[in-house]
């Protein structure tokens, strides 16, 4: 049967334990378009090695965020989950991309700057060169949208030229992708620095609230949360600018419990930043509680976890290498 629905590619990479930021800023809005989108849904596990991994920790969080994947409601029937490096066309794309990237486009790429800085011993040419392999990821499944955070913009921005360049060389082989950016919860913010991005590589652990955490250490991380500089005020209110801290936790309530701003603001008036630190925390504790449990069961069934990833690979790999082929194709590259 022909699916015509629009098509939907995201991934995460298995670098760190899922967060909060993860979940809210991204596979939230990928379950809540379960159904209205073809959607692939990839582990880039590839792209992980751009920084030094221990290998054991690296195959244990894949298949842990499998499962997390699963039990946040993203459903194998419904989506194709994969793991990157299970389909080979990923590879072979992004060399033939990364000839038709420019240099100058590569360095101007802010993650190369920042993980640059942050890992000075080891700036190797695939951190450099990602966004080839970035663009494969996307325009192998002839991607409509690419669901980001507003400070990854820059990401599908680069595949759209490198998609564009290659399309005006070679005629209409790749759909032009576009962003999309959900509105709440797009960006969710370090609790303990509000001006940079939740990260699981956050130094400090208490800014990043992880999906898999207990709900103690949940709890104690949002009573500790940056609200203001200046207390005085004491207020509830949304204003980024001003009040970071407290606009991140905001964000992350409206999330957590379907609550406008101007709801949350009334409901705490007068109220102070205890008070409010700690609704917040209960809010996402009951959250993820039934994450948490079903992804620990999920992990239990490895049979089950690897029919999951071999299917979603099969399924993948029966798209992507529809786009490989038409790609050597028009390279001048011999079928075999």
């Amino acid at each position: 049967m022909m699916d015509n629905r629009k098509i939907i590619f995201s991934g995460i990479q298995p670098s760190g334990d899922l967060t909060l930021g993860s979940y809210m800023g991204a596979i939230k809005n990928w379950v809540e378009m379960i159904d209205e989108y073809n959607a692939f849904y990839c582990i880039v596990d590839m792209h992980a090695i751009t920084v030094r991994q221990v290998p054991a920790d690296l195959r244990r969080r894949t298949l842990e965020q499998l499962a997390q994947y699963i039990a946040c409601g993203l459903d194998p029937r419904k989506v194709t989950l994969f793991v990157q490096s299970h389909v080979p066309a990923h590879a072979e794309l992004g060399w033939v991309l990364s000839c038709y990237t420019m240099f100058g486009e590569l360095s101007r790429m802010t993650q190369f700057k920042d993980k640059s800085a942050k890992n000075t011993e080891n700036i190797n040419a695939g951190l450099f060169t990602y966004p080839a392999l970035m663009a494969a990821d996307i325009l192998l499944y002839q991607t409509d949208f690419v669901p980001v955070g507003d400070d990854q913009r820059q990401h599908v921005e680069i595949c759209r030229d490198i998609a564009m360049r290659f399309n005006n060389i070679y005629g209409d082989v790749f759909t032009i992708p576009q962003a999309y950016i959900p509105k709440v919860g797009a960006r969710i913010m370090s609790l303990t620095e509000p001006t940079s991005k939740m990260s699981k590589s956050d130094k400090d652990p208490g800014g990043c609230v992880h999906l898999m955490e207990s709900p103690d250490d949940i709890m104690r991380k949002f009573k500790r949360a940056v609200t203001d500089s200046d207390t005085a005020e004491n207020c509830v209110r949304f204003d980024p600018a001003a009040k970071p801290g407290v606009s991140n936790l905001m964000q992350i309530y409206a999330g957590s419990t379907g609550r406008t701003f101007e709801e949350i603001e009334n409901e705490f008036c007068g109220k102070g930043y205890g008070a409010f630190k700690a609704a917040v925390g209960q809010a996402v504790i009951e959250q993820l509680r039934p994450v948490r449990e079903e992804a620990v069961r999920i992990l239990q069934d490895k049979a089950y976890l690897e029919s999951v990833y071999k299917l979603g690979a099969e399924k993948a790999a029966h798209t992507a290498e529809k786009t490989l082929r038409k790609v050597y194709k028009k390279l001048g590259f011999i079928a075999k």
